[in-house]
């Protein structure tokens, strides 16, 4: 990114072609089916703007990623949020409220803010079952988290590029803003197949993507060291702040992500207002109909054991 700097006076490439072909490389896709973004938030705005309208519907389940909510208002369409099960999606009820105005619909794998999965074949039974006419959104930002749980645990995680190979009607997401500590530059990409990309493409506003985001992600992809440090902290200290939360009474659910989801058996906001008084900020779930719970950020072990003396302090408050 420094090597790049005195380049930002000139507008970026906005293909981000040598992005393009490398994240094609990687996942055995050709550069068509790769569409670069400014974060993952741009892309699900393009997504609503490019399906969605008046009268028409994005269908997803309750307790999942907020921007879905947001993306799907801003075109002035409908959201219809399915009841959970088991703290993650039901995909019976989620193909039960298709209806023929339905156009997307948004399946966070693993879901945010619960951290809970669908498995390959509840996708492939729920991928036979969705019409023709409605694109499938796969949002697989917690990805490398996931596939890892997936392999410690002897469990499938994905079968996402797959469908993509076959041509079906769906669009995954990825980011660089997880795994890679990117978050700030907002860089993300979708891989579909190449007439859904062309067709989003429409909707894409001209240089979003700066130069200091593209660098730095072409970057981030050979960083394998800093990947690797990142997953298994995680994987660690995921254990780690399970097990300290269950000796203070607290209920989580298994993640596959970078995040604890907390059931507080109390009002989630007070506490959390006396938790940034310690300096340790947490998500109160209030919005997302949870208002007992928290969603945790797994951080490194001097991260964690401040969080875990700021929840003892507010529990004893």
């Amino acid at each position: 990114m420094q090597a790049v700097l005195a380049d930002c006076s000139q507008y970026p490439d906005n293909e981000a072609r040598a992005l393009r072909l490398k994240l094609a490389e990687r996942h055995g896709m050709q550069a068509e089916q790769i569409l670069v973004t400014a974060g993952l938030t741009h892309l699900l705005g393009m997504l609503a703007r490019t399906f969605l309208a008046k009268g028409l519907i994005a269908v997803t389940s309750e307790r999942s990623f907020i921007v879905y909510r947001i993306a799907t208002e801003a075109a002035n369409a409908q959201l219809i949020e399915v009841p959970m099960r088991d703290h993650g999606f039901n995909l019976a009820a989620v193909a039960a409220a298709v209806n023929k105005d339905t156009r997307i619909i948004f399946l966070a794998n693993p879901n945010n803010p619960t951290g809970t999965i669908a498995t390959p074949d509840e996708v492939d039974r729920f991928l036979s079952e969705a019409p023709d006419n409605v694109v499938v959104v796969l949002d697989e930002a917690y990805y490398e988290f996931a596939a890892h749980f997936a392999a410690k645990r002897a469990l499938p995680y994905s079968r996402s590029l797959d469908y993509v190979r076959e041509g079906r009607n769906v669009i995954v997401l990825r980011t660089f803003s997880k795994v890679h500590g990117l978050a700030g530059l907002r860089i993300g990409y979708g891989i579909a197949p190449a007439e859904l990309i062309a067709r989003i493409c429409r909707h894409r506003a001209l240089y979003s993507v700066s130069i200091l985001a593209q660098a730095g992600a072409l970057a981030a992809l050979d960083d394998e060291g800093h990947i690797r440090k990142t997953i298994e902290n995680n994987t660690d200290q995921s254990q780690v702040l399970n097990d300290a939360l269950s000796e203070l009474g607290y209920r989580t659910i298994r993640t596959w992500a970078n995040f604890l989801y907390c059931e507080l058996g109390q009002e989630a906001r007070g506490f959390t207002e006396r938790m940034e008084l310690e300096g340790v900020a947490v998500r109160c779930l209030n919005q997302w109909g949870a208002s007992q719970a928290i969603r945790i950020t797994i951080g490194t072990p001097e991260q964690n054991q401040v969080l875990l003396r700021a929840l003892r302090k507010a529990k004893g408050s």
